[in-house]
């Protein structure tokens, strides 16, 4: 089958490559893959001993074509979008990619189409378990996001807006109009260099809580939040705490799949909107690889896999 992968140990780079197709496990389903979602992540999140050529990424959409012998819940033919991250098997930049039947899968309902809901598991999965940490926001209460434009951003604004939370975030100034129409109260520009005083503006006593997605924010998120508020940092920044406010990285230990679930519902009822940048052709992988790197996309970025009928030129 064709795939992206890592060649061999050391590789910087990422290549177009012929493998086989993975074989099925008594406790895992085969999929064939529709499109894909591109994270910044694909191309480093690796077993601990990976197999080369190491086939990258971690989520996408697809038909499950088999399923092994201990697999309940799940028969070939279903819809599903999923998390398979870090396998020994190999990612899903593939025509076909193995998925664990204890990981995140999810349903596709009827009207979400492949390529919407690709772009889902990720990053709905980070901003459910993100906000669902947000304990200390009251009814009524704000919420900044550091980093609303891109896929992460575009759900946490419009799931918050759901929790009648009033919302602040940052993003370039062309995306203004965007993050207002997601849910948005507050829109401010990354670059200013006194954007945590336009966010005291808006809150005097500060925000309730933040959320910083883009990476080097969350110093200066931090003062934004009132005293004895709540941080969560998706970036990954480590701070020291402050003013008795609490800052805490994703809680990965939130099931959220419930929510997910729900979350695909609202997108098929059109309640919540799925921003896809770009659509690249699977023989774009590398491409799209290069865009998502430069922390810029606004929503996702996506990979369609070519119809059966369609030769994929390498």
């Amino acid at each position: 089958m064709r795939a992206f992968a890592i060649p061999r140990a050391g590789a910087s780079s990422i290549e177009s490559v012929e493998v086989p197709r993975p074989l099925t496990g008594d406790d895992e389903l085969l999929v064939r893959v529709k499109a894909v979602g591109v994270g910044i992540h694909d191309s480093y999140f690796l077993p601990q001993h990976p197999k080369y050529p190491y086939v990258i990424g971690i989520e996408a959409a697809g038909v499950i074509e088999e399923i092994g012998g201990r697999v309940t819940g799940y028969q070939p033919g279903d819809r599903i979008a999923f998390v398979s991250s870090m396998q020994a098997k190999g990612g899903t930049w593939a025509e076909f990619a193995v998925v664990s039947a204890a990981a995140l899968i999810v349903p596709i309902p009827s009207g979400v189409d492949f390529v919407t809901a690709a772009a889902i598991p990720v990053a709905g999965n980070t901003a459910l378990r993100a906000l669902s940490a947000l304990n200390k926001v009251p009814a009524g209460g704000s919420l900044f996001i550091a980093g609303g434009s891109g896929a992460i951003g575009t759900l946490a604004i419009q799931l918050a807006a759901q929790r009648h939370w009033r919302i602040g975030a940052s993003a370039s100034e062309a995306n203004f109009d965007y993050m207002r129409s997601l849910g948005a109260e507050k829109v401010l520009d990354y670059h200013d260099l006194d954007w945590t005083d336009q966010v005291r503006e808006w809150m005097p006593r500060g925000v309730d809580a933040g959320m910083t997605v883009q990476p080097g924010t969350t110093i200066e998120t931090l003062r934004a939040v009132k005293d004895g508020g709540q941080l969560i940092s998706i970036s990954g920044d480590a701070v020291a705490t402050q003013r008795g406010i609490r800052v805490e990285k994703i809680p990965y230990q939130i099931d959220v799949r419930e929510e997910l679930i729900q979350l695909m519902l609202d997108i098929a009822a059109g309640s919540i909107h799925v921003e896809i940048e770009r659509q690249y052709p699977f023989n774009d992988a590398l491409a799209a690889l290069t865009k998502v790197q430069t922390r810029r996309a606004r929503g996702k970025i996506v990979l369609q896999m070519p119809q059966p009928a369609e030769t994929l030129q390498i």
